[in-house]
């Protein structure tokens, strides 16, 4: 049986939160701050995000999420 100390040397992080992000934002910073969220480029969220505008109902779910987020306070 092997000893894994390696893996109790390293202290738990708190999950990160999703907020809406204030250095990568474009216009209010949620596609941004979920990038930030999930380590994803922010591009491809924003991509996302068109395609979803496009297809219905991302419009929609973006003004919702700018309500929702709160504001990355850095």
């Amino acid at each position: 049986m092997e000893n894994n100390s390696n893996n109790q040397d390293i202290p738990p992080q708190a999950p990160k939160k999703l907020m809406r992000s204030t250095q990568n934002k474009m216009i209010f910073g949620i596609c941004g701050g979920i990038a930030e969220h999930l380590n994803w480029d922010p591009t491809l969220v924003r991509v996302l995000a068109v395609i979803f505008a496009i297809m219905g109902g991302g419009v929609l779910a973006y003004i919702i999420l700018y309500f929702i987020m709160p504001q990355d306070n850095l």
